[in-house]
């Protein structure tokens, strides 16, 4: 990496992912669910204790997936925070379903899990909550009032791969989890991501609804003399070279997650006296969630400084960017009737958070100069 530029990611590389991939090719088998395919979803069920892991093309295929096995459909209503990406409401609109979008916690920016239960309507079918920055939603809540109102829930754990809620790990608490192995999260194959299917009422339909809504699977067990078309569904089997790239991932989780963790400690550390003067506020981890360290993000005083800091962080060859514009402020969400003003702390997050570069090969050196950067930027 060039000595002058900060990159604000890059793939992580563990060693292992070329050979693993040329094993794959040479086995003859590189489509869906071939030997590092299994490999990966026996990872998965073994180290985060999930019932049924399943990979899929992407997250944002698993979330698509829980919205038709989970039987969501039009008039249906399912809660979600705005503050998260496109993927999470596009799943239940595209099965007709009304989006109601909730505020989120000013401290971990997870979605509100006190606002949930005015949310609730009888037409309630999931609440969706989403592990920000691979921080916990309150799960213990979401899930009661969830059980009270007869609502499945669904996961987005596309950044909480590897964390856990009082001990139990994200993606596994809710009826279903989802996880993304896209390019910029912590275990990635370019573009990947995982159903894990926690309520056993489910899972029969999720192996079906994966290849098509035919039941090749349980053919290829010996468990029916052919197989054909018995449900509707859609073909979400990546490729398993991506597999092959993953599982080298998979191998080094710990070391991947404990450099992220030293990343995050010396961000956390070169800012904590601008966040003692109030110039700026650090991430939030509660001592009942333990983080993956996802990503680490600052939030400022205003849009104007946002842009400004960015600003001079590129001139000093730093790349920092800000994350979601949030769902409601969007045309979608307009058209949704959502208005500015109505979850101002999503709207906080939407103008003043902003995202430091975050990556396993980036040095700890790099992060010390980062941080350096953004004192200098605030005089300090």
């Amino acid at each position: 990496m060039s000595s002058q530029n900060i990159p604000f990611n890059r793939p992580p590389v563990t060693g292992r992912e070329t050979a693993y991939i040329a094993e794959a090719i040479a086995s003859g088998h590189i489509c869906g669910d071939g030997a590092f395919t299994k490999k990966c979803q026996q990872f998965m069920e073994q180290r985060f204790r999930a019932r049924r892991a399943l990979m899929t093309t992407s997250c944002t295929t698993a979330l698509e997936m829980s919205a038709l096995i989970g039987g969501i459909g039009p008039g249906d209503e399912v809660i979600m925070p705005s503050y998260t990406f496109v993927s999470t409401a596009n799943a239940f609109a595209l099965r007709g379903a009304k989006i109601v979008f909730v505020d989120c916690r000013p401290d971990t920016l997870n979605i509100d899990e006190t606002l949930i239960e005015a949310a609730v309507t009888e037409r309630t079918k999931a609440i969706v909550p989403v592990h920000y920055a691979g921080v916990g939603c309150e799960m213990d809540e979401i899930c009661r009032i969830a059980k009270d109102c007869g609502a499945i829930v669904v996961e987005d754990a596309a950044q909480g791969v590897d964390a856990t809620y009082k001990g139990d790990y994200l993606g596994t608490i809710g009826d279903f989890g989802t996880y993304s192995f896209q390019e910029t999260k912590n275990f990635v194959c370019g573009e990947g991501g995982a159903l894990l299917v926690n309520n056993p009422d489910f899972g029969d339909r999720a192996e079906i609804v994966r290849e098509k809504g035919t039941n090749r699977s349980q053919f290829f067990r010996g468990e029916v003399d052919k197989y054909s078309w018995v449900d509707i569904g859609s073909s979400a089997l990546p490729s398993d070279m991506l597999a092959a790239y993953l599982y080298a991932q998979f191998e080094d989780m710990d070391a991947i997650t404990e450099k992220r963790r030293a990343l995050y400690q010396r961000y956390s550390a070169g800012l904590a006296e601008l966040d003692k003067q109030g110039m700026l506020t650090l991430p939030t981890i509660p001592q009942h969630c333990a983080s993956n360290y996802h990503l680490f993000h600052i939030l400022l005083e205003d849009l104007e400084t946002r842009t400004r800091l960015i600003a001079h962080l590129k001139e000093d060859g730093i790349q920092a960017v800000f994350h979601y514009v949030p769902l409601h402020e969007s045309r979608v969400g307009e058209s949704m009737g959502y208005r500015r003003g109505m979850l101002p702390v999503t709207e906080r997050c939407g103008n003043t958070l902003l995202r430091l570069p975050m990556f396993y090969g980036l040095g700890l050196d790099e992060a010390d100069r980062v941080a350096d950067s953004i004192r200098r930027f605030f005089g300090k």
